[in-house]
């Protein structure tokens, strides 16, 4: 056991309610964490021998495959889209609720059925792909980070694959949802060689599961 483990949390929707939860399982951030106008992006803990870094989802998944940060907590629709053979995903911590959809304009329902092709927008191409495999049409993904609504209106893509929470966006941008593709939850992702060489990373685990399994059975 050598040097200080690091990990990574997500910035946006997850992490305030990832907070309390890694409060109980001991990982808790210094003051300075909470301050919405530092832009710091790594920070010191209440452990000596921790720290956290602060990224965006997808590049937590990536430092922690990696190996350059040993634990992690992200969506289960990043471990979906990226795959990584070196991450784990032992505990759904049961936060972070949403679905991934493929959404249309209003009246445009039913307009591209029997196609045999598609252009998508979406952050999640993989994901996209394999959906409309499935279902023998070939997705054309065009990948957007963000304002993924407004594809459809500016003819840039017919439909959009998107997270989705209440749909209150979605109908606010004039689109509805068709088909729900993934139920999605945060996740404990941890890089697996660190949990088989870091005895820290087996007790992180280990706290992480205790707790989600103690509010499961309240």
């Amino acid at each position: 056991m050598t040097g200080q483990l690091t990990f990574a949390v997500p910035k946006g929707r997850i992490l305030d309610e990832a907070l309390p939860v890694m409060a109980r399982a001991g990982v808790v951030p210094e003051e300075g964490f909470h301050d919405k106008a530092n832009r710091a992006l790594a920070f010191a803990t209440t452990r000596d021998d921790m720290r956290l870094i602060r990224v965006r989802a997808f590049d937590v998944a990536t430092f922690v495959a990696h190996g350059a940060a040993q634990v992690g907590i992200v969506g289960s629709d990043v471990i979906e889209e990226f795959d990584y053979s070196d991450l784990y995903a032992p505990v759904d911590l049961d936060i972070g609720h949403c679905h991934l959809a493929v959404a249309e304009p209003v009246g445009a329902e039913g307009a591209t059925n029997g196609a045999s092709h598609l252009r998508v927008a979406t952050k999640y191409p993989q994901i996209t792909r394999r959906h409309f495999e499935r279902q023998g049409i070939q997705a054309e993904c065009v990948k957007l980070n963000g304002a993924m609504e407004l594809a459809p209106s500016l003819g840039l893509a017919g439909r959009i694959v998107d997270l989705v929470s209440t749909g209150r966006t979605l109908k606010e941008n004039g689109l509805v949802e068709r088909e729900r593709i993934l139920d999605i939850s945060a996740r404990l992702i941890v890089n697996r060689a660190a949990l088989k060489t870091d005895p820290r990373v087996a007790a992180l685990v280990e706290a992480f599961r205790a707790d989600a399994e103690k509010r499961k059975a309240a």
